[in-house]
């Protein structure tokens, strides 16, 4: 697992090195290979869509530029709300065109956590020049570790990780 670091006000969060997520695995070629980190109330990740994600005329597909949000948010709801999370719905505005190979800064924060088992969360994408070109609000069903157990839903490794990521949340009282 790559261990967290603190680079002034960011905490990169950790993620597993073994893993096939299209989104955050480090080890799929084919994938986006996000990495997180918290800075405050928000979590973000920078990145470079790569070529081969490309839709028409160099521009990227929308269907990747979807997958970058709800992942952002959802290690936004990860990381702030300390619960294991899945999409229930979300809605995408896209407002600028992106390109693939275009560098970008995604943020993602919590709008409103709703309940104990479901949140309200938003994630946005930049370019390089600071614009805005997508942005999301989705709704997260919200689990607790031991829930995620019995549902026998997630492997050992990856409830550590998650594990994990809620220690380095912690704060002092």
């Amino acid at each position: 697992m790559n261990s967290p670091k603190t680079e002034t006000n960011r905490q990169y969060l950790p993620n597993r090195d073994n893993h096939e997520c299209f989104a955050c695995s480090p080890v799929n070629e084919h994938g986006l290979q996000m990495t997180f980190y918290a800075e405050n109330d928000t979590v973000n990740s920078d990145l470079v869509i790569p070529d081969h994600l490309c839709g028409w005329n160099s521009l990227a597909h929308g269907g990747i530029i979807s997958t970058i949000l709800d992942e952002i948010m959802s290690w936004s709801a990860i990381y702030l709300l300390e619960r294991i999370i899945m999409t229930k719905s979300m809605s995408v505005t896209f407002k600028h065109p992106i390109k693939v190979g275009e560098e970008l800064h995604t943020t993602g924060r919590v709008i409103e956590q709703i309940s104990d088992r479901e949140a309200h969360m938003a994630g946005q994408i930049y370019n390089a020049a600071g614009k805005l070109c997508a942005e999301a609000e989705g709704r997260f069903a919200l689990f607790t570790v031991e829930a995620i157990r019995k549902m026998n839903i997630m492997d050992a490794e990856d409830i550590d990780t998650i594990e994990v990521i809620f220690a380095g949340n912690q704060t002092p009282a």
